[in-house]
């Protein structure tokens, strides 16, 4: 075999092997929707921690809020209410079944306190 045959060969096998991997990695997590668990605490309705939440469309999420004081924690586009008292945790599971860039506020003020990012 010519040296130039060769190299055509390696090449196209370096081009497979690449393209292969891209799309292993790409369909490895659209195929397993992960249990996600995020802990916030709310501290007089103005700041959360941690106020950055990530998730992927498929997704089963449970969110646990602690607040210091009473009020409502808003999370938006998925509609979800959690009813908070101070000291107590209110929990509401639910699936990411939609992408968004989701505000999280504080009712009553509508003082925002962080986003839900639901990526594809």
């Amino acid at each position: 075999m010519s040296r130039t045959r060769l190299y055509i060969v390696a090449a196209l096998v370096a081009v497979f092997l690449i393209a292969g991997a891209v799309v292993i990695y790409a369909t490895a997590h659209r195929g397993a929707s992960q249990n996600l668990t995020f802990n916030l605490t709310v501290t007089g309705g103005t700041s959360m921690t941690p106020s950055q939440l990530s998730a992927h469309q498929g997704d089963n999420i449970t969110i646990n809020v602690t607040s210091d004081s009473e009020g409502e924690v808003h999370l938006h586009e998925y509609d979800i209410a959690f009813d908070v008292k101070p000291g107590q945790t209110t929990t509401h599971s639910f699936k990411a079944d939609k992408t968004c860039s989701c505000d999280i506020e504080w009712e009553t003020t509508s003082h925002p306190l962080g986003t839900l990012t639901v990526s594809p």
